[in-house]
């Protein structure tokens, strides 16, 4: 099936406009090279609590193809899964003994009236190195596939990152049977220089450039490689789980099964409706489940992943071996989707297809109510335009505020349960993601051109998907809406890390006026400051 998959109050926006070679793995060898790393001691959500202690260590570490610097956790990229229940509580404790600052983020969990957790550095102070942190947060009314990253420079392109998959409750009824196994796949483009390279590049001025590679967990397979090891064993007849999060720079991928079909079942939290596809694209910072059934006759068949909208195409592939299987996988490797702009137009079909799931069962990703999001009044709106001027040696922000009534170069104010609507434009000739920490938001539109009012009448309001990252096309638009029932200070933030670290992301600043504890938490009492604050008394705590 192609990407065109059939399928069946007070409102406020905010419009957000801005202006190869293959590798052969990046999995640990020989002891030639040193790395930095993060030890993990993962203690699996069997309870209402889950602990985890991270050490930082150096490792010695290699790729297959030539010495670089990666960051490891628990001597392994990726590093271990964050395997719990909804509404567990997690606590990690991290010590950095890393040359630099470090934190880390966790990509789509919305820290429920906690930001101060929420590991960014405009909401928390870095982990310097030396010193330890202890981070407490709960995956409230949450289920779904998301990932954790280190959100300081660009240490994000050298590995420090792992899968977190939250479960559904026991007594909440999942809308497809218990897979035989699940899959955590963590994939996307990478660099050979290591993190302090490209951010002295950025430094510089430069771009980092086109990234050198594809990696599917940490490695990177050349088609008809007699000795590559399987990643994935299927038995005959049963069907799997794939978890997939797009953990790269810069590039979109799309990814296919040799001879199997894949049923999306969960996108970043929301079940989905199950349509069946041949192959899916995954924007850089988003995640998705897919089933896939063992039918076909046991031998080995190859995990495809390929760039998508890139002047100079990458692609690797993993092995995937049936247990009892006799046979090479086919160097025959299905069909990439369209290129150009009927690649654009099939991707949008794609991302229109996905659906959310009305009928099912789980915690839903907006316990406050704002799922019913197409009931809202035509808009009594404000506007803002925020646009990234990206000049050789210096990145500013500049915002224009059409009736805000107020500059500020990184932080925009809003009231708790405001309804906003946020339209992205992509002038550039290169895609776009974008992701808000915090919330879900209802992706209610895609389309070529520019934005206007009169494009509403376009927009999904019945059953569009809850999740927490969009991708914008070249020379398109995208519209996204959602109701502001978290206070605290959330990073809304371009996917493209080189991006993100050149100024492309501010902070939304949802205020609670009543200042109480029903709305957010307390700053925590060890809480360190720094920066502007650093000299300043804390608020007093919430009551």
């Amino acid at each position: 099936m192609d990407g065109g998959v059939k399928a069946s109050n007070k409102k406020r926006f905010l419009i957000v406009r801005s202006l190869n070679k293959e590798s052969n793995g990046v999995q640990q060898q020989d002891d030639l090279c040193r790395v930095v790393s993060l030890l993990l001691h993962l203690c699996h959500c069997r309870g209402p609590y889950s602990r985890v202690r991270m050490e930082g260590h150096l490792w010695h570490h290699c790729t297959s193809w030539r010495p670089q610097q990666g960051i490891l956790i628990n001597g392994q990229f990726p590093g271990p899964k964050i395997n719990c229940t909804s509404n567990n509580n997690i606590v990690v404790n991290v010590f950095n003994q890393l040359d630099e600052p470090l934190l880390l983020t966790w990509a789509g969990v919305q820290q429920r009236k906690n930001s101060w957790q929420d590991g960014t550095p405009g909401a928390m102070c870095p982990i310097l190195p030396g010193k330890n942190y202890t981070y407490r947060f709960q995956v409230k009314d949450q289920i779904g596939t998301y990932f954790y990253f280190p959100t300081t420079a660009l240490h994000r392109a050298s590995g420090g990152m792992g899968m977190i998959q939250i479960h559904s409750r026991n007594l909440i009824p999942v809308p497809f049977d218990k897979p035989a196994d699940e899959f955590a796949v963590l994939l996307g483009d990478w660099y050979n220089k290591g993190h302090k390279s490209l951010k002295n590049i950025l430094d510089s001025g430069r771009s980092v450039g086109r990234p050198d590679g594809i990696q599917i967990n940490g490695q990177s397979t050349k088609v008809g490689d007699a000795n590559a090891k399987p990643l994935f064993t299927f038995e005959a007849g049963k069907t799997y789980r794939f978890r997939i999060c797009n953990v790269g720079l810069r590039l979109s991928v799309n990814f296919r099964i040799q001879g199997h079909t894949m049923t999306v079942v969960e996108v970043e939290g929301s079940h989905t409706v199950q349509n069946v596809y041949d192959s899916l694209d995954l924007h850089v910072g988003q995640c998705m489940s897919v089933l896939v059934t063992a039918d076909q006759t046991p031998k080995d068949y190859y995990f495809v992943v390929s760039s998508r909208f890139a002047q100079h195409p990458l692609s690797t592939v993993a092995v995937i071996r049936y247990a009892n299987g006799n046979g090479a996988a086919s160097t025959e490797l299905p069909p990439p989707p369209p290129v150009g702009t009927k690649g654009i137009a099939w991707s949008i079909s794609q991302f229109r297809s996905f659906r959310w799931n009305l009928t099912a069962s789980a915690a839903r990703p907006n316990p406050q109510g704002s799922y019913k999001y197409g009931n809202q009044h035509h808009p009594h709106h404000q506007a803002c335009e925020h646009s990234l001027f990206r000049q050789w040696q210096t990145q500013i922000w500049h915002q224009r505020c059409v009736t805000c009534g107020h500059r500020d170069p990184i932080e925009a104010g809003r009231v708790l349960r405001n309804f906003v609507e946020i339209i992205f434009e992509n002038h550039e000739k290169t895609i776009q993601t974008w992701h808000l920490d915090g919330y879900s938001f209802f992706a209610v539109a895609i389309e070529p051109g520019r934005w206007s009012p009169e494009k509403r009448k376009n927009y999904n309001l019945l059953d569009a998907l809850s999740r927490n990252t969009i991708q914008v096309y070249p020379n398109t638009w995208a519209a996204v809406m959602t109701t502001l029932d978290n206070a605290g200070m959330w990073n809304l933030r371009s996917e493209m890390r080189e991006r993100a670290y050149l100024g492309q992301q501010f902070y939304v600043s949802v205020v609670s006026e009543a200042r109480s504890l029903r709305d957010e938490y307390s700053l925590p009492e060890t809480q360190e400051l720094c920066g502007i604050v650093k000299s300043l008394p804390k608020p007093a705590p919430y009551t």
